[in-house]
C-alpha cells in the first residue's frame, strides 16, 4: 500500500502539469469570472444571527504561502493545473488579515498566539493563558492574578458543550491555549527535568495535570500525547516499547477516570481507532481521546500504513461535531491542523502541504454537516513560516517539482536546477554551493528537505500577517487588518458570551451590524 500510494501522488504531481489553458487567452473568461464574483458579493446578505455554535479551525504555521502552495497541490492532486483551485477555506464569505506579533516579539510562537486568539489578550512568547504581566518561566503565587480565560471557558460558562481536536499532543501550545495557564509552554509534564519539584513548590503546575485537575468540564478531546499523562513505569497502550514521562507517581489517565466517577459523569477514555469509531452521541458525558503516544502521524504516513491505527483530522472533526451537537445550547470547538507547522520546521514542504490538504478537507466536511445559519466557522493561522514560492514557474508546474519557465532561466546562476519552493532558513540550508542538478524524483520524495538560504537545524516561524476566513453568523465582523487578539472577541460577540454575555452586555443581541 505504501509504495502504491506514493506512486499515485508522484503520478499526479509529475503528470498533470501545464494542462490546457487555451480559454484563458480570451478576455471573456476573465470578464465572466469577475461578473460572477460581483454578483455573488452584491447578492450576499450578512448573517446577523446569534451564533449557537462556533468552530475555530487553526492551521498551525499556515501562512499565505502555505495556503497558495497547498491550493496548487490540492488542485494538482485532482488532475488540474492547480492555480485555479478554490479551497474550502477560501470559499468562505469574509476574509481579513491578522497581525501576529507578541508583546515582546516581532516574530512570535504558538503559545503567545494561542493566548491572543483564544483569550483576546496578547502576551509574551512562550506563555499560555497568562497576560504579559507574568514573566517567562515564572512560578509564583502571583501568577493567579495574571490568568486570562479562553473562549472555550466562556462558552462552557454560557452552557455550551466544548471540545478540542488536534493532530499534535493535547498538551501542545495550541490545544493548551484553551485550558492551561503556564509561564512556559514546555511545562507539559512533570518529568523532573523541564518541569520539576522546584517549579511545583513555587506555584506552577504542569499542563497535563492542569487538564485533568482543573479542566474536567471539557466534553470532548481528541489528539495525541499519552507520554505526558503516563508514569515512567507505565507502558503505552499501543506502542508497547514506549513508556510515559511522569516521575510524580501520577498516572493522569487513571486520575481522570477516578475524577469522573466522583463527579458521577459517564465517561470514556479512548486510545484506539476501534473505540473511537464506536463512540455514539449521548453515550458519554465526557470523552478523553488520546490517540497516539506522541503527536499523531502525518496524514501521508498514516494512510500509507498497512494497518491504519489512528483517525484522520477529518474523522476527528466529524466525530467531535457529532458528539457536541446534542447540546441544545450549542458548542465551541477548536480544530488544529498542528503538523503543518511541524513539517515546516523540518523544511519538509511535501508533508506540510499534504497536512494542509487534510486540514482543508476537514473544513469542507464541517461545512457540509453543520447548519450554517447558526454556526460560525473561522479559519486562521497562529503564525507563518519562512516558506517561499518563486522562480517564474510555468502554469501548472508541479508545486513540489523543479522550476520550468518560458521566458526566464530554469537554472541557478551556478548552472543547476532548483525548486520553486524554498525556505529562508532551515535544515535544507546550503553549507556550500550545490554543484549538481536536483531531480524530480528527489524533490518529490516524502522526506525531501527544501533548500534554505540559511542553515539551521530547525526552521523558524515567519513574522508576516496571516489570513482569517469566516462564514456564518456575524462573519462580517472579520474585515480589514486586525490584531490577532480581536479574533476571540469577535467570536465571543457573535455568540454573546464571555465579555459580551447577554446578561451583562445587553446590546450584543441587538447591535449586529448593517
Amino acid at each position: 500500500m505504501k509504495f502504491s500510494y506514493f506512486l499515485l501522488v508522484n503520478f499526479f504531481s509529475l503528470t498533470f502539469a501545464n494542462l490546457d489553458w487555451s480559454q484563458d487567452k480570451y478576455p471573456e473568461k476573465w470578464y465572466n469570472n469577475a461578473h460572477d464574483n460581483l454578483r455573488k458579493i452584491l447578492n450576499h446578505k450578512p448573517n446577523k444571527n446569534l451564533a449557537k455554535n462556533t468552530i475555530l479551525f487553526l492551521g498551525d504555521g499556515m501562512g499565505i504561502t502555505t495556503i497558495t502552495a497547498g491550493r496548487i497541490l490540492k488542485g494538482q492532486l485532482k488532475g488540474t493545473n492547480g492555480e485555479e483551485e478554490i479551497t474550502n477555506m477560501e470559499a468562505m464569505d469574509n476574509v481579513a488579515l491578522s497581525k501576529t506579533y507578541g508583546i515582546d516579539s516581532q516574530t512570535t510562537d504558538s503559545a503567545a498566539t494561542a493566548t491572543a486568539y483564544l483569550t483576546g489578550v496578547k502576551t509574551r512568547v512562550g506563555m499560555i493563558g497568562l497576560s504579559g504581566q507574568a514573566q517567562i518561566r515564572e512560578c509564583s503565587p502571583q501568577l493567579e492574578n495574571y490568568k486570562v480565560k479562553s473562549i472555550l471557558k466562556w462558552a462552557k460558562e454560557a452552557g455550551k458543550s466544548v471540545g478540542v481536536v488536534t493532530t499534535t499532543r493535547i498538551t501542545h501550545a495550541t490545544p493548551a491555549g484553551t485550558y492551561a495557564h503556564t509561564s512556559y509552554r514546555n511545562f507539559e509534564t512533570y518529568d523532573g527535568n523541564i518541569f520539576n519539584l522546584t517549579h511545583q513548590l513555587n506555584g506552577c503546575k504542569d499542563i497535563a495535570a492542569q487538564l485533568i485537575d482543573d479542566n474536567s468540564y471539557i466534553d470532548v478531546i481528541f489528539g495525541g500525547g499519552r507520554r505526558k499523562f503516563l508514569r515512567k513505569e507505565d507502558r503505552d497502550y499501543h506502542e508497547l516499547d514506549k513508556t510515559g514521562e511522569r516521575i510524580d507517581n501520577r498516572n493522569l489517565i487513571n486520575d481522570w477516570h477516578e475524577k469522573m466517577k466522583l463527579m458521577n459523569k459517564t465517561h470514556k477514555f479512548v486510545w484506539n481507532l476501534d473505540d473511537f469509531k464506536n463512540l455514539k452521541p449521548n453515550e458519554y458525558q465526557h470523552v478523553l481521546g488520546i490517540l497516539a503516544w506522541d503527536h499523531m502521524k502525518y496524514e501521508v504516513d498514516r494512510v500509507a500504513q498497512e494497518n491504519i491505527d489512528e483517525p484522520s483530522i477529518v474523522e476527528m472533526t466529524e466525530k467531535a461535531i457529532e458528539l457536541l451537537s446534542t447540546n441544545p445550547n450549542g458548542y465551541f470547538l477548536l480544530v488544529e491542523g498542528g503538523k503543518i507547522d511541524i513539517a515546516h520546521h523540518d523544511s519538509n514542504a511535501k508533508r506540510a502541504l499534504e497536512e494542509f490538504v487534510a486540514f482543508d478537507n476537514a473544513i469542507g466536511l464541517a461545512s457540509n454537516i453543520v447548519d450554517q445559519e447558526e454556526t460560525l466557522m473561522v479559519v486562521t493561522a497562529d503564525h507563518s513560516h519562512e516558506f517561499n514560492i518563486g522562480g517564474y514557474s510555468i502554469r501548472g508546474n508541479p508545486i513540489l517539482g523543479l522550476v520550468r519557465t518560458v521566458e526566464y532561466g530554469e537554472l541557478s546562476s551556478a548552472g543547476y536546477t532548483f525548486t520553486s519552493l524554498s525556505y529562508g532558513n532551515g535544515p535544507g540550508g546550503l553549507k556550500e554551493i550545490r554543484k549538481r542538478n536536483l531531480t524530480e524524483t528527489e524533490t518529490n520524495n516524502i522526506d525531501y528537505h527544501q533548500e534554505s538560504g540559511v542553515f539551521m537545524n530547525y526552521e523558524t516561524h515567519g513574522g508576516e500577517d496571516v489570513a482569517i476566513f469566516a462564514k456564518g453568523p456575524m462573519s462580517h465582523l472579520f474585515e480589514g487588518t486586525v490584531e490577532q487578539s480581536f479574533i476571540a472577541h469577535a467570536m465571543a460577540y457573535a455568540s454573546c458570551i464571555g465579555p459580551f454575555d447577554r446578561n451583562f452586555y445587553w446590546s450584543c443581541e441587538t447591535e449586529r451590524g448593517f
